[in-house]
């Protein structure tokens, strides 16, 4: 009898206790999305830098890396002042979240976003916003003036940015219409590339464009930036399932697969068409592939990233290689022509490829849903128009605060490292 006695107390005192833990968070995924956390905050400020800086020429390397660095910095304040409200706050018509959580308000060390503390779900979603208006500075290296870019960051950040992440995840019409957009296919990768390319319009060409050679300073350090951005993009993709669990896995093998796929196809694409395989397009045909899968990592499986990476890697050679040249635009380090293109491929496929057996309710076209492909068409054109009308209002308003987009002609001819930040990335000293 005392030895029922004793386990009895000892099962009323323990249960409490256990009560107690299910309801804080659980660690596993709290530790998972913290690495995550750190492997995306990477991806901008050393991986992007060092991938865009070592494709533009060699007297604007420092101020390529100056403004993604900045973006970095800018995007990372206003995240959480207003931008994670406006993302993720009650939604308002569908379109954007209110102010309940303004500078942070209402938010603890014991608030909860599923299974992980709030405050480490605000730093991930932290750096997609980072990451996001970075890469528009790919298509206007070499000629927009440094104190226009960062009025230009916080603008775009706050009324284009996070409106389309409501959209998307915050409880926007986006994801009540049932659009799949696991890690940032619309979000980031649309948005960013059409923005980017209506920037790239509205400043003009460089100077030479088209009459000179343009070489990059550095191919060295793109590939070095592009193998940080493929590692990055692990905790980029597998961490947007917020869990470690299987779909994190899953996730985590199709970006590395689609990936490599990406690669070897714009590699044998290249090779055909010059007959030499070059390391930038090996690396850029890495980034096409990661583009490309973002929005379908935590719905397809290990065939449809093949087909997802291969398809990839083609449309951004061909981007690059033949429809900028058709069409006449100066988008500097193609972020059109790799995030835009491949990322609505990527959306796309996700409305073909999806899965579920995968993530339960995911179901494309080849597996008996041709509605969701309809759904992810209306998600892109949606993402795009925004993107478009919005970066240009937010460009001329740009424009008359700062009293002008581009730098003066004798600033770009002369470099933009030297003119506007008195700096040089290489010193010459002879042969």
């Amino acid at each position: 009898m005392k030895s029922k006695s004793f386990l009895w107390t000892a099962l009323m005192i323990l249960l409490p206790t256990a009560a107690m833990a299910a309801e804080g968070p659980d660690t596993g995924d709290t530790a998972w999305i913290i690495v995550s956390t750190a492997l995306v905050m990477m991806m901008t400020p050393a991986g992007l830098a060092l991938f865009y800086g070592g494709l533009s020429r060699y007297k604007n390397l420092l101020n390529t890396i100056a403004m993604t660095m900045v973006a970095y910095c800018l995007a990372s304040v206003i995240w959480v002042l207003w931008g994670y409200t406006l993302a993720f706050g009650t939604s308002v018509g569908g379109f954007v979240g209110g102010f309940d959580h303004i500078f942070l308000n209402g938010l603890s060390v014991s608030s909860l976003s599923g299974t992980i503390p709030t405050y480490i779900f605000l730093l991930f979603q932290m750096t997609f916003a980072c990451i996001t208006v970075a890469l528009v500075l790919g298509s206007i290296v070499d000629r927009m003036k440094f104190s226009a870019w960062i009025v230009f960051t916080i603008l775009w950040v706050t009324f284009i940015y996070c409106p389309v992440a409501h959209w998307a995840w915050g409880g926007g019409w986006m994801g009540e219409m049932g659009a799949l957009d696991f890690a940032g296919g619309t979000v980031v990768h649309i948005n960013a590339g059409i923005g980017g390319l209506v920037l790239s319009l509205l400043l003009g060409k460089r100077i030479g464009y088209g009459k000179e050679a343009m070489f990059p300073s550095s191919i060295t350090l793109t590939a070095l930036g592009a193998a940080l951005l493929w590692f990055g993009w692990f905790g980029f993709n597998a961490g947007s399932e917020l869990a470690a669990d299987g779909v994190a896995a899953s996730a985590f093998l199709v970006t590395n697969t689609s990936a490599a796929m990406g690669a070897l196809a714009w590699m044998t694409a290249e090779w055909m068409v010059t007959k030499k395989p070059t390391v930038l397009g090996i690396a850029s045909g890495v980034v096409s592939g990661l583009v490309a899968i973002t929005p379908a990592a935590g719905f397809v499986t290990m065939p449809g990233s093949l087909a997802i990476g291969l398809a990839a890697g083609i449309i951004g050679y061909f981007s690059v290689a033949k429809l900028k040249q058709m069409l006449g635009y100066d988008d500097s380090l193609d972020a059109f022509g790799v995030h835009g293109l491949c990322g609505i491929w990527g959306a796309l496929a996700t409305g073909l490829f999806a899965n579920p057996a995968v993530t339960e309710g995911a179901r494309g076209l080849f597996y008996g849903n041709p509605g969701q492909l309809w759904i992810q068409i209306v998600s892109i054109l949606g993402t795009a128009a925004f993107s478009a009308v919005g970066t240009l209002i937010v460009a001329l308003i740009t424009k008359m605060i700062t009293g002008g987009l581009r730098v003066e002609p004798e600033e770009e001819i002369e470099g933009l490292d030297n003119a506007q930040h008195g700096e040089r990335a290489f010193e010459f000293t002879g042969v």
